[in-house]
């Protein structure tokens, strides 16, 4: 889906037709600096009804919203860090779950755990993104 900044709650609906039935998902943001990874977060907690907004997490390493949005930023962690900080464990708590700079490595160790995952690869076109869905 190929879209502008103005057209991103278009791209943050699809995002929530797919998630909405699911108690637990791990969304994993894929994209490049700047790319929009935490703008498609903040977008999705408008439509949600939640009047927070999303700040990436990028020294914090996590931000909850209203008890059902967890948003991680593992820019500068590796997987062993992340697994020895106990975040590993934040996943099973029932929400959305959305991590940015989320690698292969986590996507397969989330796999072997058997969490719901979806990854949205951003790419960048000048003055658009490209969002790639992939289950």
């Amino acid at each position: 889906m190929l879209a502008t900044l103005n057209q991103i709650d278009q791209v943050a609906q699809k995002l929530h037709n797919y998630i909405s039935n699911k108690q637990n998902i791990v969304v994993l943001l894929q994209g490049d600096l700047a790319s929009g990874k935490t703008t498609l977060v903040n977008h999705y907690l408008k439509l949600i009804g939640i009047k927070q907004n999303a700040l990436s997490p990028t020294y914090s390493i996590q931000s909850i919203y209203d008890n059902k949005i967890f948003h991680y930023d593992i820019y500068n962690k590796t997987l062993d860090q992340f697994i020895s900080l106990g975040l590993l464990e934040e996943f099973e708590k029932d929400g959305v779950h959305f991590v940015e700079w989320a690698d292969e490595q986590l996507k397969q160790l989330l796999q072997q755990y058997g969490f719901d995952i979806l990854t949205i690869k951003i790419t960048k076109h000048n003055n658009k993104r490209e969002y790639n869905f992939e289950t």
